[in-house]
């Protein structure tokens, strides 16, 4: 079995939520939340940071750990047992940008019932379910802070 760990992030601005639309040759792939593979002397964080960045163009900030999925896929060979680290993130705009090399042909901010639906992973509905929870409680209390920095 190969162990693999990613992490990525539910990025909120003004209640959207950022999804990604994957699509290798033409081929639906779906909508999926931004994340990727730890690379080595990272923090979960950083690579989270980094992959929202590279994915979707978009500088995000953390606000809390959400969650981790655990899922299994095949492989030629072999099983990838597969942890996905989580984070709650605010952006300072609605400006997103889909990294073409890796396949991504659209992103965008989306409402949570729309964003809900439209993902392709059960995993992701239910962190993307925790997040939103997550979310409403930090508006509710007035701790949530959209971000106001410009890069």
């Amino acid at each position: 079995m190969i162990e693999a760990v990613s992490c990525g992030g539910v990025v909120i601005f003004r209640g959207k939520i950022l999804l990604l639309y994957k699509s290798y040759k033409n081929k639906y792939d779906g909508w999926v939340l931004p994340k990727g593979t730890v690379e080595t002397g990272e923090s979960h964080e950083q690579t989270a940071l980094r992959e929202v960045k590279e994915e979707t163009g978009v500088k995000a900030n953390i606000i809390k750990y959400i969650d981790k999925s655990v899922y299994s896929f095949n492989v030629p060979e072999d099983v990838v047992e597969k942890e996905v680290h989580w984070y709650l993130m605010s952006a300072d705009s609605y400006y997103s940008k889909p990294q073409r090399e890796e396949n991504f042909m659209d992103s965008g901010y989306y409402k949570y019932h729309e964003a809900y639906h439209l993902l392709k992973f059960s995993n992701e509905k239910q962190i993307l379910e925790k997040a939103y929870e997550e979310y409403k409680e930090l508006k509710r209390n007035n701790l949530w802070k959209e971000n106001t920095w410009h890069s």
